[in-house]
């Protein structure tokens, strides 16, 4: 016989349109009820079950944390018995946005985020070991294993991805006698902030340059290890040595990997920092498929290989841009129009597929998202 635990057992339940029900409802299963409109469903499921799940917890609460929620009315029933904490969603709240999900709707999600955050225990995510505190003296013997001609810039973080001028951050740096910053990955004097501030409505990073050292026989290892301390302090236990982090919380000694302080938006697939940096925190990401593209290949460029830039009679437009484009490929990389697809070199298709991208980069002196090409990526 099962223990009564496992049941939420309800006695007498007269809410609205319900007649005395009795029932038992198992824990850990998937329970769907069913009946015709006007049948009670909601009343039972709503404003029976969960109404006395609600109450209890508000009643739990302190009476001035009550008085901002209000003490809801005890469903009419003869006994409820078995409940856990419950949670509601109502169909309306239902988004079809691929970031919304059961716990974001309910806002359990919040709540997770910051008990993983406060109560989770970092492991390395190499090796699976628990991660332990760095000191000093371990990331001095890290530094020094650099291979001799390594330039060496010890850099402290002060401001991790937030908006604003932080003109007070600066300020603070600079009467602390530091010279120099680097801002969003890019090195700047702290008097150029005089005349040029910060965009106050972009998110920006900002670390404070410790100290530059080369690494070589002739290092002076007392000033090294005193920059690691200052840096240590700067940064609040955090530092930066040549784009790798080292942190005076989470590192795991075997591995050599260090991880920033645990945070909840680092369990957020909605932020940046928590989102896997392949699909955005989406789960999927959306590819180009070739041979959706190029279905058939006994046909030219001319003839409309590329079906997406193909009209209804399967020809590409000559006065179209697409048309304008491919010219332009064609004449730079000396191939024909009127070539079969299939009979094309490998080189060729792929510069179609997924553009010229050394092209672009020549013509506008810098990097830049595009290409002369069917693909366009960032």
């Amino acid at each position: 016989m099962q223990d009564k635990n496992f049941y939420i057992k309800i006695r007498g339940a007269r809410v609205h349109n319900l007649k005395d029900i009795n029932i038992d409802i198992p824990k850990g299963k998937l329970v769907v009820i069913t009946g015709l409109s006007g049948s009670g469903k909601s009343s039972l499921a709503f404003d029976t079950i969960y109404a006395e799940a609600e109450r209890r917890f508000v009643e739990s609460l302190s009476s001035y944390a009550r008085q901002f929620l209000g003490v809801k009315e005890k469903p009419d029933a003869e006994s409820i018995t078995g409940l856990s904490p419950a949670i509601a969603i109502d169909q309306k709240s239902v988004a079809k946005n691929p970031r919304s999900t059961v716990g974001t709707i309910t806002e359990i999600y919040d709540y997770l985020r910051i008990l993983f955050a406060r109560g989770g225990a970092p492991h390395c995510p190499k090796c699976g070991k628990p991660v332990a505190k760095q000191s000093a003296d371990e990331i001095l013997k890290q530094v020094l294993k650099l291979k001799n001609g390594t330039a060496i810039t010890i850099l402290a973080p002060i401001v991790k991805g937030k908006k604003g001028e932080h003109k007070n951050v600066l300020e603070e740096i600079r009467r602390a006698g530091f010279l120099r910053v680097r801002v969003d990955g890019e090195m700047m004097r702290l008097e150029d902030f005089e005349e040029k501030p910060l965009d106050s409505k972009k998110a920006h990073s900002i670390e404070v340059v410790v100290d530059r050292l080369l690494m070589d026989r002739d290092l002076d290892r007392p000033r090294l290890r005193e920059s690691l301390e200052t840096a240590i302090k700067v940064g609040k236990g955090i530092i930066l040595i040549n784009e790798v982090l080292y942190s005076e919380f989470f590192a795991c000694a075997d591995c050599g990997i260090s991880m920033p302080e645990i945070e909840p938006r680092l369990f957020s697939f909605n932020s940046p920092y928590g989102a896997c940096s392949r699909c955005t925190g989406l789960g999927s990401t959306m590819e180009v498929d070739p041979e959706l593209v190029m279905p058939n290949k006994n046909l030219t460029l001319a003839e409309g290989a590329i079906r997406p830039w193909a009209n209804a009679s399967q020809k590409v437009g000559r006065q179209s841009w697409y048309w304008w484009i491919l010219s332009d490929l064609a004449e730079r990389h000396k191939f024909s129009l009127n070539t079969p697809y299939g009979k094309l070199p490998e080189k060729i298709k792929k510069i179609v597929l997924f553009g010229d991208g050394a092209f672009l980069r020549k013509r506008a002196g810098q990097p830049r998202c595009g290409s002369f090409g069917l693909g366009r990526r960032c």
